[in-house]
């Protein structure tokens, strides 16, 4: 398993003395991805992450204790440490925004791509299950094989989905061996949460 994976992972696990964490994996890089941007108050992370403000206080001290972020007047920001665990997670996944096309039936869609990962990929079922937990409606994923983009299962090529494959090719630069994966939801929080959520299924064996 890969190491951020794993060290955030331990964060979400219930302690005691102390509440049970009720936020994911998905929600500790979606905060440091925040956190990163500009120093961010708790009411702010909560309404960004759809988390209610005792969740967002525990996740905040649980980042906090981790020597991840720092809090000062101006809001939450990330330490030395957690800007190094930050490149880690973007060294291995690239998620972007998308528009609408042959693969997707929502008005949100997010494509996340895994380094070095196609190996993982057995039908594509496990990526589209963790997304729909997540909040998705679909998620399709894409294999770079050969020079080509390919479906897994049956293996077969983007025949007919050109604007996806343009969008795959222009955005993300996929690579021999790495996996993308289009996931897409009626609310923009979803598609994002479920195309994360997707991408953390391919880090086991995968980096690392």
């Amino acid at each position: 398993m890969s190491s951020f994976k794993q060290f955030l992972k331990e964060l979400t696990k219930e302690k005691a003395p102390g509440p049970a964490a009720s936020f994911s994996t998905v929600h500790l890089l979606l905060a440091m991805e925040r956190i990163a941007t500009n120093p961010i108050g708790r009411s702010k992370l909560a309404e960004e992450l759809r988390i209610g403000e005792g969740a967002t206080r525990t996740l905040i001290n649980r980042l906090k204790d981790a020597d991840l972020i720092e809090t000062s007047k101006a809001g939450c920001s990330l330490t030395q440490d957690g800007f190094k665990l930050l490149g880690e997670y973007q060294s291995a996944i690239k998620k972007v925004r998308i528009e609408k096309n042959e693969l997707t039936l929502t008005d949100y869609n997010y494509a996340v791509l895994v380094k070095h990962s196609a190996q993982k990929v057995k039908t594509g079922m496990e990526q589209r299950d963790a997304a729909v937990i997540a909040g998705a409606k679909s998620a399709t994923t894409i294999v770079c094989k050969n020079g080509h983009l390919t479906f897994p299962s049956p293996s077969r090529e983007m025949n007919g989905c050109l604007k996806a494959a343009s969008q795959i090719e222009s955005i993300l630069k996929p690579r021999e061996n790495d996996t993308i994966v289009i996931v897409g939801s009626d609310r923009p929080e979803k598609a994002e949460y479920g195309a994360l959520a997707a991408a953390l299924t391919l880090l086991d064996n995968s980096q690392g």
